[in-house]
């Protein structure tokens, strides 16, 4: 290759006085070098060109390895070109052509070597030089080359797209089937664990209410055992509407169970008998009639409460009362007809009658000639349960409320006290959890034994362990003897012992031997003291349940002599 062309035998605009076409290469390239008969430059002859001894000679061609996309073609070295300077120009010229042809890349298949002998480099045959390209049809002299006539083996393959594409959208689907399986796997996973931790909740529910029949949980009988005892935590008033223009009182206990978050009325019979510090025993009308000193307190004796404060509440302030709230309604047992001396409306029968402020008051106070104080009680309670529907459950409003009435309230009970309980209650009587109950007495006023069960116990939660620590043993007295005198003489005894009376009543028939009970534990030792105070024998002791809402008491026998 000549020096004055670049390493790709391109034309040089610098030496083309020295430079002449002389082929075209395997890309229909022209090839330009010296013209033969054109002495070379004096650098070359100096040593920076081509050897002047090997002029004529073929020179042999090396084989050169291209890019694999070519085919593995065999390319050989291009030949030097000039003339012997004793050869005539013609022959240079022709010499010189062949040389050019000859230099073009041809792909040749060497032959086979000799077994046990490889052939030589000057054996091999002489690589055959593709000619240049030709239009079709077309003459040597009208050659015209251009790009899309030729292919290229970088050139972007159509096909190689749609497979990459094809790949991606095949990937691409099994990566979403991959997912969809993945949080299909989730949710089977996420639904078996809510499963089971409703199945633990349920169960450990059913464990701790006692209803699973293999297991005693905490909140089972043994709990509600204790809860019938009174261990609930209760809060309650006593209230006592005096009518003013009739005459006449009616009680009631107003309960917040704070534990099982229920509300309840207990309506009291003005029969109820209340036995005094000294013994003597009192009906509660008629205790309420006289001011109520020591009501309360009577009141906890016998019913084995723990009552927080009393509310004085006369028909003029119960009348605002519902006025403030809105007017009520209320299920009425019965017509009330109209009083125009006394200024009562008339009330009619049905349910959910409504009632102003004037007709809930003549509801409330309504007793029929010859019916039981029973009835009476009821319709004091439908209308008192009325008020508390209506009543705000907000306790500062509650308080308001209170306020608005106008009444002088007892200071054990103010305003914001009294306002805040009866929230509370209101609360629960607007889902319903509320209820009524009147307890009923004997015609002695004493309790009966199913009221001591179940209105006493369950509602009230009054028993012996409401008595405080310390605070002076309860002892009942039922009288079984028949004999008043010996009735009288062991009540005195047992006051005089420094224990509070509760008053028991007459048993329904008579008993041959005395019988001292005690309920719980730790009243025994108690019992027993009891006992030595009466002068009965410590056998007459034994745990069984009371008779009377009392720590110890006491069924006289006959066997019983007054010392």
């Amino acid at each position: 290759m000549n020096d004055r062309q670049d390493q790709y035998g391109r034309y040089d605009p610098h030496t083309a006085h020295e430079q002449q076409l002389i082929g075209y290469d395997a890309y229909g390239r022209p090839v330009y070098g010296r013209a033969p008969g054109q002495s070379a430059p004096q650098y070359e002859q100096q040593g920076y060109g081509y050897d002047y001894q090997d002029y004529g000679q073929q020179q042999q061609y090396y084989q050169q390895q291209p890019a694999q996309e070519y085919g593995q073609q065999e390319y050989t070295q291009a030949p030097s070109y000039g003339y012997d300077a004793q050869q005539s120009p013609q022959q240079a010229q022709q010499q010189t052509q062949q040389q050019a042809q000859q230099w073009i890349p041809q792909q040749t298949a060497p032959e086979p070597a000799t077994a046990g002998q490889p052939a030589s480099r000057a054996e091999r045959p002489a690589a055959q030089v593709p000619e240049p390209r030709r239009p079709e049809g077309g003459s040597e002299a009208g050659r015209d080359y251009r790009t899309e006539m030729f292919a290229f083996i970088d050139q972007p393959d159509e096909d190689s797209e749609d497979v990459i594409d094809w790949l991606k959208f095949t990937e691409s689907r099994t990566e979403r089937r991959e997912e969809a399986r993945r949080r299909g796997r989730n949710r089977v996973v996420a639904l078996i664990v809510v499963l089971a931790v409703f199945v633990v909740a349920g169960l450990g529910y059913l464990w701790y209410a006692g209803k699973l029949p293999f297991l005693d949980g905490p909140g089972g009988k043994k709990t509600a055992a204790t809860a019938d005892a009174g261990a609930q935590k209760r809060d309650m008033i006593v209230v006592h509407l005096h009518n003013t223009k009739k005459g006449g009182t009616s009680s009631a206990l107003l309960v917040d169970n704070v534990t099982t978050q229920q509300g309840a009325t207990v309506l009291l019979p003005n029969t109820l008998a209340l036995t005094g510090q000294d013994g003597t025993v009192t009906a509660l009308g008629k205790s309420v009639g006289e001011g109520g000193l020591g009501t309360r307190e009577a009141l906890d004796s016998v019913l084995g409460t723990r009552i927080g404060g009393t509310w004085r509440l006369d028909t003029p302030f119960l009348e605002n009362l519902v006025e403030l709230v809105g007017g009520i309604e209320a299920d009425t047992d019965t017509a009330v007809p109209a009083d125009d001396a006394a200024r009562t409306p008339a009330v009619g029968q049905g349910q959910k009658q409504s009632l102003s402020g004037p007709m809930a008051v003549a509801y409330a106070t309504y007793r029929a000639q010859g019916e039981p104080e029973a009835k009476q009680l009821e319709r004091t309670g439908k209308v008192l349960q009325a008020v508390l529907r209506k009543f705000p459950s907000d306790p500062k409003a509650g308080a308001v409320t209170v306020e608005s009435i106008g009444q002088i309230l007892d200071p054990a009970l103010n305003a914001q006290t009294l306002g805040a309980m009866l929230s509370k209650l209101g609360a629960h009587a607007k889902v319903g959890a509320y209820r009524t109950d009147v307890i009923a007495v004997k015609p002695d006023g004493t309790l009966t034994d199913d009221a001591n069960k179940k209105v006493v116990k369950e509602v009230l939660g009054g028993s012996a362990g409401a008595a405080q620590p310390g605070a002076t043993p309860r002892v009942g007295l039922k009288d079984a003897s028949g004999d008043e005198k010996t009735q009288v003489a062991a009540k005195a005894a047992l006051m005089n012992g420094g224990y509070a009376f509760v008053d028991g009543g007459k048993a329904d028939k008579t008993a041959a031997a005395s019988q001292i009970t005690y309920q719980d534990d730790a009243q025994r030792d108690r019992a027993i003291e009891v006992a030595k105070t009466l002068g009965l024998p410590e056998a007459v002791v034994k745990k069984a349940e009371n008779v009377v809402n009392a720590d110890v008491v006491v069924i006289l026998g006959k066997d019983y002599k007054a010392p």
